[in-house]
């Protein structure tokens, strides 16, 4: 039993304290509700902080700028066969669907790849893994 004579006030949590806690629960045979205890915390908690880490929200580096160059859109590639092609208009060919596609490149040269419906916490999830 704890007794509180003081007025309550809320734990901050340091992003670093809310991950190693959560690697916690990726360990064989641990159960949430074990890991809240030992903690002196709530499952919803520990859910709420899964949740936002799952999104991206939750990170071990905090999110960065990075340098961004726009280029002026490329050629289109010369067809096979070596015929001259006629000038690209960037109308898109009556069947073909149109390349809506974002090319990042780092300072590295590493060129990353990925269509423009892809997620803000996907991304930044792959950003995160090109750069190690």
């Amino acid at each position: 039993m704890e007794i509180i004579t003081g007025v309550e006030r809320r734990r901050q949590w340091r992003d670093e304290e809310k991950l190693r806690i959560l690697a916690e629960l990726n360990e064989p045979g641990v159960k949430c509700s074990e890991v809240a205890r030992r903690h002196d915390i709530s499952r919803g908690l520990l859910w709420q902080w899964r949740e936002a880490q799952r999104r991206g929200r939750l990170a071990a580096e905090p999110p960065a700028f990075l340098p961004l160059q726009v280029v002026p859109e490329l050629a289109a590639p010369e067809p096979p066969g070596g015929s001259a092609a006629l000038p690209y208009t960037g109308a898109a060919d009556p069947g073909v669907e149109p390349d809506e596609r974002i090319e990042i490149v780092l300072p590295d040269g590493t060129a990353v790849r990925v269509t423009t419906t892809i997620s803000a916490g996907i991304l930044r999830r792959v950003l995160a893994a090109v750069r190690t």
